[in-house]
This record gives C-alpha cells, sequence and structure tokens, in this order.
C-alpha cells in the first residue's frame, strides 16, 4: 500500500488547477505519475470515497477530493460509513480502526486513548 502516494495525488488534486484540469482530462495519464497499487488506482479513478476512506487516506485531505467530485457533505460523510460496511475497518492512517465490531470501533479507540 502506498497511503503516501495517494494522499500526495490528492493533496496536489486539491491545490493545483493544472492538476484538476489534466486529471479531468486524462486521469490514467496523471495516475501514472504516482506509485500506485491496483486498487489505490481505481479507489482514485472511480471516486470511491469510502474504499479511499477505509485505506486511511486523512479526512481533510479526503472532503476536498469529495468536493472536487461535487459530492454534497452528507453524502461525503455516508460514503465513508459505506465504505467501513463494503470494506472493512479503516487499515491504516491516522484513522484505523483496531478491532471492527459492528459498532463505532473507532470512537471507542479514540476514547479509550483519552481523545473524548
Amino acid at each position: 500500500m502506498s497511503l503516501y502516494q495517494v494522499q500526495k495525488f490528492l493533496y496536489e488534486l486539491n491545490r493545483d488547477n493544472r492538476v484538476q484540469r489534466e486529471f479531468g482530462r486524462n486521469k490514467s495519464e496523471v495516475l501514472m505519475a504516482y506509485d500506485l497499487t491496483k486498487e489505490e488506482y481505481t479507489a482514485i479513478e472511480s471516486g470511491d470515497i469510502g474504499l479511499l476512506y477505509v485505506m486511511g487516506v486523512n479526512g481533510q485531505i479526503l472532503m476536498h477530493f469529495a468536493a472536487y467530485l461535487k459530492i454534497e457533505w452528507f453524502d461525503y460523510l455516508q460514503a465513508m460509513r459505506d465504505g467501513v460496511s463494503k470494506y472493512g475497518p479503516v487499515r491504516h492512517g491516522i484513522y484505523a480502526m483496531e478491532k471492527h465490531n459492528g459498532k463505532d470501533a473507532q470512537i471507542k479507540q479514540l476514547s479509550d486513548s483519552g481523545f473524548s
């Protein structure tokens, strides 16, 4: 997994109008510049917010990608929840879930760490 490369691309897309234009014209060509797994490439190309969240993409970066895709705020939040239901717990990054038992394991993990 190359979470850094995914987040680097999304960060650059979020901040650079040139990258946005090029990505809009030819996603494949732009994504070739990043060392992505097939799963990462597919998630970005298809705009799968849920899968990107489960991969561990930072929410601050991901919400701007959702806005770029014209996904409304509540739909963005639902896409993340749906991603956990479809793909399982968040795998990496600051949102990583130690266990997923159908409850909000992320909040429990944060509470157990003193961040409630």
